[in-house]
């Protein structure tokens, strides 16, 4: 049985209206529990945001048995997690030790008692019941929430940047005979594990290929006479203790059969990375041995995350990242109002999909971007949807397009749109610089976590700059 957490007095604890947040402190924190309170006081925002959550967490579910965490307490924690940019174990202390915290999460006792104790495995697993679906939705209310904070008129049009960035994953660079290494010793764990006759020199195999792929890796990068020949032999010696391995793993799914569900888990398993043990031997040995030259296309950057791409965004600093590209539109008030992975596409293909999103939910007067996402009739289909778009062309303009984009309202547009970098940065400092997180679903759900993280730090810190102005003028009134 799962409970929203109803707005009201629980015996023996601080209500959460009446937590006090600090406002002369530049914690983070502070800022993120401002805006989490305010949602919860108001009315309007509570219900929506607790319906969404009812909607995707309770549906279906009976109404009997032992309590489980709240949906309150769920979204709170899934939020600190990312806007402080710590992890599952940090977040189990905080939430047990943390006074602020534990008063947001409504399980702050009034007496001298410890109270509710939470442990890493249940809050491991009732924040991972969000998804980046349900965090969308819980988004576009919190933008509404921040829009009230911030608008002084209700009709002000939106003003929205936007740009891309690398959300790296958890992932080594990427090497055909460091993704071979990879594949073989999960196919010899995976074996040791369903404890099937003859590996019990697994240990042996393992000390080989490892030996053999770091001989690989220091004679490819390293110079000296006769260079190619000595990369030839040593790759195939790696080769034939791989291949080796290969036809041993081969010969499991002719003789062996999973005596339960776990065993035949382990055994599919198997099947997937001696897959991945046979794609990178031909790899290798194109590469390295035959001289070829191999194709993006058939290149796998990652055996776990097969999700990863290899980006070139055309910076000096790093050439080259490993990771999945985001796009995100911020507004005026540095609110990100959207934001899309890019599926293996350019900036330029994301730019009509962002903008009919936007324009759906929002009033939007401009939308600027930089000359990645340049192009010619996306502007033209563009400016049917929005009334301005700052769009810098590539390359030489001609006496027209030189024109328009030295206007004023173009340039200081344009000038404006420089605010998103900072919004970028921002969000890597919340954690969006490298995820943690493994698996596609997980991945999906840390970068919308981190947005939702950001937008509420970003109200809190004006909510407690309004809190900061009120107490000067109390404290001028009560000096005059």
């Amino acid at each position: 049985m799962r409970e929203r957490f109803e707005a009201q007095l629980t015996l023996g604890c601080t209500p959460i209206h009446e937590v006090k947040i600090p406002t002369k402190t530049r914690s983070h924190m502070a800022a993120l529990a401002a805006a989490i309170q305010y949602i919860y006081v108001t009315p309007e925002w509570n219900k929506k945001i607790f319906s969404l959550l009812s909607e995707k967490i309770s549906k279906g579910k009976k109404k009997t048995g032992r309590k489980g965490m709240s949906l309150w307490e769920i979204f709170v924690l899934g939020q600190v997690r990312l806007c402080m940019n710590i992890d599952y174990d940090e977040l189990n202390y905080k939430a047990n030790y943390d006074i602020l915290l534990r008063g947001l999460l409504g399980v702050l006792p009034t007496d001298f008692s410890h109270g509710k104790e939470y442990m890493y495995q249940n809050i491991y697993d009732n924040v991972t019941l969000l998804d980046d679906d349900l965090l969308k939705s819980i988004n576009e209310v919190i933008v509404s929430a921040g829009h009230q904070v911030f608008k002084k008129k209700e009709k002000v049009a939106l003003l929205l940047k936007t740009d891309s960035f690398v959300v790296e994953t958890d992932t080594h660079f990427p090497t055909d005979y460091n993704l071979l290494w990879d594949s073989a010793r999960k196919c010899i764990d995976i074996a040791q594990q369903i404890e099937i006759p003859g590996w019990r020199k697994s240990k042996n195999w393992r000390n080989e290929l490892k030996g053999l792929m770091r001989a690989v890796g220091k004679t490819s990068s390293s110079g000296g006479p006769n260079k190619e020949t000595r990369v030839k032999t040593i790759t195939f010696k790696y080769l034939k203790k791989a291949k080796a391995l290969e036809r041993k793993t081969k010969d499991i799914f002719t003789s062996y059969v999973g005596e339960n569900k776990t065993k035949v888990g382990k055994i599919q398993a198997l099947r997937y990375f001696h897959e991945m043990l046979e794609k990178h031997i031909d790899l290798v040995e194109r590469r390295l041995i035959k001289g070829e030259k191999i194709p993006h296309s058939e290149k796998v950057f990652s055996i776990f995350q097969t999700y990863t791409e290899m980006i070139k965004k055309g910076k000096l600093h790093p050439s080259v990242e490993i990771g999945k590209k985001l796009a995100i539109t911020t507004d005026q008030h540095h609110l990100i109002v959207d934001w899309q992975i890019a599926e293996n596409q350019t900036d330029n293909q994301l730019t009509i999909p962002i903008a009919k999103r936007v324009c759906k939910k929002y009033n939007v007067k401009s939308l600027s971007v930089d000359r990645g996402f340049s192009d010619k009739s996306d502007k033209e289909e563009l400016e049917q949807l929005i009334p301005q778009v700052i769009m810098p062309k590539k390359g030489k303009r001609n006496q027209e397009e030189k024109a328009l984009e030295e206007a004023p309202a173009f340039k200081r547009l344009k000038n404006k749109h420089n605010a998103v970098e900072s919004n970028i940065n921002e969000l890597e400092k919340r954690g969006l610089n490298r995820c943690p997180d493994r698996t596609r679903p997980n991945f999906n759900r840390y970068i919308a976590l981190a947005v939702t993280a950001y937008n509420l730090h970003k109200i809190g810190r004006e909510l407690l700059a309004q809190a900061k102005a009120k107490e000067k003028k109390i404290a001028i009134r009560q000096a005059a």
